[in-house]
Formats: C-alpha cells, sequence, structure tokens
C-alpha cells in the first residue's frame, strides 16, 4: 500500500506538460510497435529511414529550374515591363490601358487566357520593333528595380538560394523576353535564364519571335536542350512551377515542385506525390501563358537554350 501511496502522490503532482509529454511518448511507442508487428507479418521492411537532404551538395550533374511569374514573382514580368515602357513613352494610354485591363484579368480570374497573352505579346513585339537590343537592356535594368525587385516571393528566392548554396546552378525558364528575365536572374544571383527570343538583325528588333513563346512544351525542349549541352542528369535536377502548362518540364526531373499551383497543378502533383510550396497569402497572382505547338515549342527552346548557355559561358 506504501509503494501504491507513493505513485499516486507522484501523478498527482505531475504537471499537465509532463502528463502531456508522457502520454505521447506512451502512443509513438504503441504506434512503432504496431508497425513493426505489421512488418513482421507481412514481410515488409520497418519504418523507412528520413528522407536524404535534398538538394545534394557538390552535386554536378543536377541543377534547378524555376518558372518566373507566379513562382519566383508575383504577377506577369511582361506586364509589368510594359508599365515600364510605358513610362518612358514608348506607347500611348490606350496601350497602357490594355496592358493593366490584361493585368487585372490574370490576378482576379486566377487563369491563363490564350487570347489575352498573345495580345500582349503582339503589343510588345510591336512596341519594340526598331528599338536596339541594347536600349531595351538598359531599360529593363530600371524597370527590375522600379516594379519587379519588391514582388519576389522571399520563399521561393530562399529554394532558389538552396541549389546555389549547394554548388548547383540554377536557371530561370520563362515566357518573358530572355533579355528581360536574364536581367532578373542576374539581380538574384543564379546562373542565366531561357526566355522568349525575339529576333533581331544587326542589335535592332524585327518585331518577330524565333519560333514561339516559351511556354508548355517549349519550356521542356528548352530545359532538354540545356541539359544535353550542360551534361547535367535530369533525373537529379529540380523543378519549380505554378501552372499546370509546365507540367512537361515538371515531369521531365526528378524532384519536380509545384509552387503557389493553379488548381489543375495541385491535382496533379498530389495524385504523383510532388512536393508543394504555396507563398501566397490568399490573393491570386497573375499569371502568363500560352500553349505552343510541338514543332514550334521545340523550335524556341532549342534557340532559348543556346542563347542561355552561350550569354553563361561568356561570363
Amino acid at each position: 500500500m506504501a509503494a501504491l501511496g507513493w505513485l499516486t502522490h507522484r501523478r498527482r503532482s505531475a504537471t499537465a506538460r509532463s502528463v502531456l509529454a508522457g502520454e505521447a511518448a506512451a502512443e509513438a511507442a504503441r504506434k512503432s510497435a504496431q508497425e513493426n508487428e505489421e512488418a513482421l507479418a507481412t514481410g515488409r521492411p520497418g519504418p523507412q529511414e528520413p528522407e536524404p537532404e535534398f538538394p545534394v551538395a557538390g552535386d554536378e550533374k543536377a541543377a534547378a529550374f524555376f518558372d518566373l511569374d507566379n513562382t519566383v514573382m508575383q504577377g506577369a514580368a511582361i506586364f509589368h515591363f510594359g508599365r515600364g515602357l510605358y513610362k518612358r513613352q514608348f506607347f500611348g494610354k490606350r496601350e497602357l490601358a490594355r496592358f493593366a485591363w490584361q493585368q487585372a484579368y490574370f490576378r482576379l480570374a486566377g487563369i491563363e487566357d490564350p487570347e489575352h497573352v498573345q495580345e500582349a505579346r503582339d503589343s510588345v513585339l510591336s512596341i519594340v520593333k526598331g528599338h536596339r537590343v541594347s536600349e531595351l537592356m538598359t531599360i529593363g535594368e530600371e524597370i527590375y528595380d522600379e516594379y519587379m525587385a519588391e514582388r519576389i516571393w522571399p520563399g521561393t528566392r530562399a529554394l532558389a538560394q538552396a541549389h546555389l548554396d549547394a554548388g548547383q546552378k540554377v536557371w530561370l525558364v520563362t515566357a518573358a523576353p530572355v533579355e528581360t528575365a536574364t536581367i532578373i536572374a542576374r539581380r538574384l544571383g543564379l546562373t542565366g535564364a531561357l526566355g522568349t527570343v525575339a529576333e533581331s538583325i544587326g542589335g535592332i528588333y524585327t518585331g518577330k519571335l524565333v519560333g514561339e513563346l516559351l511556354h508548355g512544351p517549349a519550356k521542356a525542349e528548352a530545359v532538354r536542350a540545356l541539359a544535353t549541352a550542360e551534361g547535367l542528369d535530369l533525373t537529379r535536377c529540380a523543378a519549380y512551377s505554378d501552372s499546370h502548362n509546365d507540367i512537361p518540364m515538371l515531369s521531365l526531373v526528378g524532384h519536380p515542385y509545384a509552387v503557389n499551383p493553379d488548381t489543375r497543378l495541385r491535382k496533379h502533383a498530389r495524385e504523383r506525390g510532388w512536393r508543394l510550396r504555396d507563398y501566397r497569402t490568399g490573393r491570386k497572382a497573375a499569371k502568363i501563358g500560352i500553349p505552343a505547338a510541338a514543332g514550334l515549342g521545340a523550335l524556341a527552346g532549342g534557340a532559348a537554350a543556346g542563347i542561355a548557355l552561350h550569354r553563361h559561358r561568356r561570363r
């Protein structure tokens, strides 16, 4: 009885937190024992070892590919670029109103409308036609500071930095003009960028594209081409995107991530066990994209990969 009285006294003096800790430990022990019994009964292995650290430091065969719009940056780069051009009187209020409407539509609807994107693309091409590439690069630097720098998602930026800290190369892959994408990549300390290539002759824009927008299948082609040129093992690479249109690119790599995913990508990612990250705060961000035909996608992808690799090697 004395022993029982001692036990009863200790129980009464235990704090609520110690009781909770004890109950939690007991539950964990029971669960572990049950898992072990099931494993022995079915011949299955016991609890798995913790997932290895990722990204793997020093893996020269691995790299990371990040979509830009709504993955790395809130909104669409092409619209921010348009705002900057308007400020510099490249076009008038009518074109600005069109840009503003398209941007508002993407933010409110949260979906990609091919017609709106086509209009935005054609508007930008017509606006820059006849201008020097060097001029637009200089202006792009200013526009980044004015409209884009404060819209970088800190969470996605941290993911990219983790790859850089592991000694891996990190590339942007976007439908935005390659010049704009290159500026953003450089400002973020990334390796380089794959973007839509606008045709230029003698350093002057012609108003045409090389192939088509770097979007959908074209992104996958660009990543594949760059991986071949760089000697990468895609099964060891990672890709990050918010849009179901980038499923071809995400499916290429061994480590796909859905970041701020749209509804279709979220569903697809869950079905396949892909990792998800969401840095939004209840607000739907802007997106941009337009489906590309397979043939045009391959052409745009190859051109983007070639230019990105050339610029990277010139450093």
